[in-house]
């Protein structure tokens, strides 16, 4: 029964789109080819989610099945908008017909007039560009990783550390890679930065440890720079999006998941602390577990931060940007930077500096992607390392971030 209104819905889509199709072409053949296509999409697409099994989780089979009903429903939903627009005139100009005969005693051959080719084709051409955006995404756009660069000035950063990097990468999701030679060419791409410390933000798997089992030699090879590798948990490491037959199995893979930072040569940071050290100098890092405003909330802030001191320069690691928003930014401990991730960026967006940036991401969360700063503090929110849910990105392209610690003032 739940799945009765998508699927009524997708038939609406698609009786609507095809009126473009009728009206463009003629051909019996053409409109068959296209109706039948459409129908074995939604056929695989009812197969797969029908089947969906609680207990193993998003596999690469619903991940194709997402992509295959977004490429074909989102440049329909373009169609339609255009084939609607149409149809409001259509119906005005029905009812002037029918006001102009009945009344004013004039004459019209039909009072409803057919569908335009011209609108129809353009129809069909708007739509054509949402669908080589989803098809360029799918399959090269979630691969195309950028190094983003930021410089932060901080009065109170520690002489020692000025010009300290730090390098962050998020969401690797592993469960959703397809492709070890771009993978091997990201985590190249991570090495070749000058960097001083590694964070990663959470999300290592999809839902379950042996996600990671294929790529462990590959992450291992992620160098470690002289002050270490630092990683916390996100919101999918818990393994509560599926169905377990006991605790006991949940527990045991959280353990494995756990495991899987020390096996890559990352230090897992759970509600705890350590110190950057440089000669008497010393900065903070500060891992918190999981904490979401709709998410689990697994942080305890003020357990991660009892070895620091109110006037340590801090960095916290924290996987939802939520966080930042509900509890950090105006915490009395003045956490200077906040790296998280989460979002992904949705993975779908325009984003032209200085121009336009936009997501639908950002209906939902305040900070979805980049840098923030309120009063002096800042939040760098990464788009993500790897895919969920829609195997691929448009717009939104995976990230690797280099943050440069500046003492002083941003010059003007």
């Amino acid at each position: 029964m739940r799945w009765l209104l998508p699927i009524i819905l997708y038939i609406c889509i698609e009786v609507y789109a095809y009126q473009a199709i009728k009206t463009i072409t003629k051909s019996m053949w053409v409109q068959i080819g296209y109706l039948l296509v459409s129908l074995l999409i939604l056929g695989y697409a009812i197969y797969i989610f029908a089947n969906y099994d609680r207990s193993v989780g998003p596999t690469k089979y619903t991940l194709r099945a997402s992509g295959l009903l977004l490429l074909t429903i989102v440049p329909k939903l373009a169609m339609v908008l255009f084939l609607f627009g149409e149809d409001v005139v259509r119906i005005c100009v029905t009812g002037y017909n029918y006001l102009s005969t009945t009344f004013f005693e004039g004459k019209v051959s039909k009072y409803m007039p057919d569908r335009r080719k011209f609108i129809s084709q353009l129809a069909l051409g708007v739509a054509a560009i949402p669908f080589a955006g989803l098809l360029h995404g799918i399959f090269r756009g979630k691969y195309n990783f950028k190094v983003l660069h930021h410089v932060l000035y901080y009065e109170d950063l520690p002489s020692g550390f000025d010009g300290f990097r730090l390098a962050q990468i998020s969401d690797i999701h592993s469960g959703s890679f397809d492709d070890a030679s771009k993978i091997e060419y990201a985590v190249d791409l991570i090495n070749e930065q000058e960097m001083d410390l590694l964070l990663f933000t959470g999300d290592i798997v999809n839902t379950v440890a042996d996600e990671m089992d294929d790529w462990i030699d590959t992450f291992k090879r992620v160098k470690t720079p002289k002050y270490g590798k630092y990683s916390v948990l996100g919101n999918h490491d818990y393994g509560e999006y599926v169905t377990w037959n006991t605790k006991e199995e949940k527990d045991a893979n959280f353990e494995a998941i756990k495991d899987i930072h020390t096996k890559i040569d990352f230090n897992l940071l759970l509600n705890d602390s350590i110190f950057v050290e440089k000669g008497e100098e010393r900065i903070a890092v500060i891992g918190v577990e999981n904490w979401g405003h709709n998410f689990k909330k697994a942080g305890d802030l003020r357990k991660a931060s009892e070895k620091v001191a109110k006037n340590d320069f801090k960095i916290l690691l924290s996987h939802d940007p939520s966080h930042w928003e509900y509890e950090v930014k105006k915490h009395s401990d003045h956490y200077h930077l906040t790296l998280s991730g989460h979002t992904h960026g949705f993975q779908f967006g325009i984003e032209i500096p200085g121009v336009i940036r936009w997501s639908p991401v950002q209906y939902v969360y305040k900070q979805w992607a980049g840098m923030y700063n309120e009063m002096g503090r800042y939040l760098n929110v990464n788009r993500g390392f790897g895919f969920h849910a829609f195997p691929g990105r448009v717009g939104i392209w995976p990230e690797i971030t280099i943050i440069e610690l500046r003492k002083g003032t941003k010059p003007v």
